[in-house]
């Protein structure tokens, strides 16, 4: 699957045009290309590279793919490795899609791993921003990014509105089992994949703001300090996220640790108010009678108000102990 794209003067001329073309509006230096290939095969992508004379490092990375998002640096472009995320809410799983990036002043080519990647939504950034389309490819990567940052901030909030739920249900008094530990787990288990994208993504961007290139001039220099600030933010928020996941944890253990002692403490109380009774019916049922009343009436009623008493004064105090 192949998309293409040309600006010129800051005007999409043409759209979704045969590739063979491709060599015709490079031949005007007006003119900025776009190239978009999803899931390419090595010997199909060896003739893009080859029209664009893209570095074979590049290529290979781009086509192998599982790389950390990173930027390197060419004779005539650069290579960005880029990933957008998605959360799974009723698992909890984070799920990654791979953008490779090839860019210069003259063209974007975007390759993508599979389906998933939002390109569709990359376009819809571009023509709801076209003024900025004079500025090249500059602003064609800065829609790309802004995508990909928006994706992981979005992520960011979906996993806080997870862990939100998690503290609901932390002093709920229905029991929930193991659901608290391992919504915890998949929770911490997304987290610290998104950290792995969100850092080094903040670190890419900080590098084109340093004007690579020159393809972030002046004007586009705020809307690139606007989604390093995203990023920024997603990566801080990141970190937060998993501290408050380990405290819930820890707080949950800590939860059940007391539940579990107020259980024991109200077992062994019952367990002494029933010793009592116990006692005094064995006392009075030996075979040996010893005992004033022994085989009386009166005996049976001072066992039995024996017993009443007891109960009732172990029960007062351990209900004053707050252990039943």
């Amino acid at each position: 699957m192949i998309r293409t794209r040309v600006y010129r003067d800051g005007v999409c001329s043409a759209e979704d045009f045969d590739p063979k073309k491709i060599s015709d509006y490079l031949g005007d230096s007006e003119n900025v290309v776009w190239l978009d290939v999803c899931e390419p095969k090595e010997n199909e992508f060896a003739l893009i590279a080859e029209e664009f004379a893209l570095n074979p490092l590049a290529v290979e990375d781009a086509l192998q793919g599982r790389q950390r998002p990173k930027l390197d640096h060419y004779s005539d472009h650069l290579f960005i490795s880029l990933y957008d995320v998605e959360l799974d809410q009723a698992s909890g799983a984070l799920t990654s899609s791979e953008l490779a990036v090839f860019v210069s002043p003259r063209y974007l080519i975007t390759v993508r791993q599979d389906r998933h990647f939002p390109i569709e939504e990359v376009v819809q950034r571009w023509d709801g921003a076209h003024h900025l389309a004079k500025h090249g490819s500059g602003f064609l990567l800065w829609g790309l990014l802004d995508v990909v940052v928006d994706g992981h901030f979005d992520a960011v909030q979906l996993l806080d509105d997870e862990i939100e739920g998690l503290e609901d249900i932390l002093f709920d008094d229905k029991p929930h089992g193991s659901e608290v530990q391992r919504r915890s787990f998949e929770l911490r288990k997304s987290l610290v994949v998104l950290r792995r994208v969100v850092l080094p993504t903040r670190e890419v961007v900080s590098a084109l703001m340093r004007r690579e290139m020159d393809l972030v001039d002046e004007t586009l220099m705020p809307y690139y300090q606007d989604v390093y600030d995203h990023v920024l933010r997603a990566a801080d928020w990141t970190d937060s996220l998993r501290d408050l996941v380990s405290t819930i944890l820890e707080t949950y253990l800590t939860i059940q640790g007391n539940k579990l002692n107020e259980i024991v403490k109200a077992i062994t109380s019952w367990a002494a108010i029933a010793a009592l009774p116990t006692i005094i019916t064995g006392y009075y049922g030996m075979n040996v009678r010893l005992f004033p009343g022994a085989n009386t009436l009166a005996g049976g009623i001072v066992a039995i108000v024996l017993m009443v008493l007891g109960v009732g004064f172990l029960y007062v105090t351990f209900k004053r102990r707050d252990w039943l």
